[in-house]
């Protein structure tokens, strides 16, 4: 009996004059993606803690292969919160005095990134304390999806099919009819809490309007589906319609290659002609030279005729000399007309002479 009676007194004397110590449970904490979390961190202080209060978080990342990192520091009455860049801004006292003895912290805008073990670490000489807390960082299903997988139509398979865009796992999915009484083929009872439903030989009876809630420990997400469960389509007709459909395409296609061939030679032929020059063919001399040639042989021919000869000679040879190229001499006195015979001409010693003429392309004839 004395023996217990010392023990009580010298456990009394130990809680009295034990040091600092922190008095938040270790556990976990579980919060979504973008939320707050609260991480606390109570203590109490001996009466022989007397040297200044150190507070100091550190976070030791899921990945192993990290090295523990301080996100925040309370020493010499200052806070400094910069230490770890992915978290910068991020972490926060939750109390304006310290000192009282509460050094939780706040971590705001929740990233996966965060998951990790945190470490609070008291000291204040010579008491000394630390306690972890593990955080999960969980995301909410969203971005949700109901679809049908198939034809609906009657005596067919398909497939309902209800699919998050992102999400922790686990999840719970259940599936509700919003239509027609509420009431459930009975084929279909035992998966409405599976993410995926199987109809075979589907009838009018699973026509209806369903609704699919996926969830998690942290939040819940949900899609509507609408499904008309019809008599078969006319396959060959549409199968038919496709093809002819197809062969019109082509046709047009082929019409508008062959047209755009066709302009293409047509305006290539246009410019080989345009650009066509004979390079074997001399320049045409000047006419007004050949003119000029032509009028003074046909003066020298006149002065030496006399006037029994000019019966033969015809006015109608001046008319030979293009009348855009004559350059116009002073006007003489008209010659009455004579004709001269051929013969008599060469031996008055008159000279033949040719008129060049010019085709239509340029060349002289």
């Amino acid at each position: 009996m004395a023996l217990l009676l010392c023990l009580l007194l010298l456990c009394g004397v130990a809680d009295v004059t034990r040091s600092l110590s922190i008095t938040s449970p270790d556990h976990m904490i579980e919060k979504a993606k973008g939320e707050t979390a609260y991480l606390p961190c109570k203590f109490t202080q001996g009466p022989e803690d007397q040297g200044p209060l150190d507070i100091e978080w550190l976070l030791s990342p899921a990945d192993n292969q990290k090295v523990d990192q301080v996100i925040i520091l309370y020493s010499g009455d200052k806070i400094y919160d910069d230490y770890y860049p992915d978290l910068k801004g991020r972490v926060h006292f939750t109390s304006s005095d310290l000192k009282a003895g509460d050094a939780s912290i706040n971590v705001t805008n929740l990233q996966l990134s965060d998951i990790g073990t945190y470490q609070c670490k008291v000291k204040k000489a010579p008491g000394v304390g630390n306690k972890k807390i593990q955080l999960k960082v969980l995301v909410k299903p969203s971005g949700t999806r109901c679809y049908v997988d198939g034809s609906e139509e009657i005596g067919n398979d398909f497939k309902l099919k209800c699919e998050p865009k992102e999400g922790s796992l686990p999840l719970n999915y259940e599936w509700q009819k919003m239509s027609n009484s509420q009431k459930l083929p009975t084929a279909l009872i035992s998966e409405m809490t599976s993410p995926v439903i199987t109809v075979k030989n589907a009838t009018t009876e699973y026509s209806g309007t369903y609704k699919c809630t996926v969830s998690n420990r942290v939040g819940s997400d949900q899609c509507v589906l609408r499904l008309d469960v019809v008599p078969p389509s006319n396959r060959a007709g549409t199968i038919a319609g496709a093809i002819i459909g197809t062969l019109l395409a082509l046709m047009l296609i082929c019409v508008i290659i062959f047209c755009c061939h066709k302009k293409r030679r047509e305006e290539k032929y246009e410019k080989e002609v345009h650009h066509d020059i004979r390079e074997d063919v001399p320049p045409p001399k000047s006419r007004t030279s050949t003119a000029r040639s032509y009028i003074g042989s046909n003066h020298s021919s006149l002065g030496s005729m006399s006037p029994s000869n000019m019966e033969g000679y015809s006015k109608t040879q001046y008319n030979q000399v293009p009348s855009e190229d004559f350059e116009r001499a002073p006007q003489s006195p008209t010659l009455p007309p004579a004709k001269v015979a051929a013969p008599n001409l060469s031996r008055m010693g008159a000279v033949p002479v040719m008129i060049p003429a010019q085709s239509k392309d340029g060349s002289i004839v």
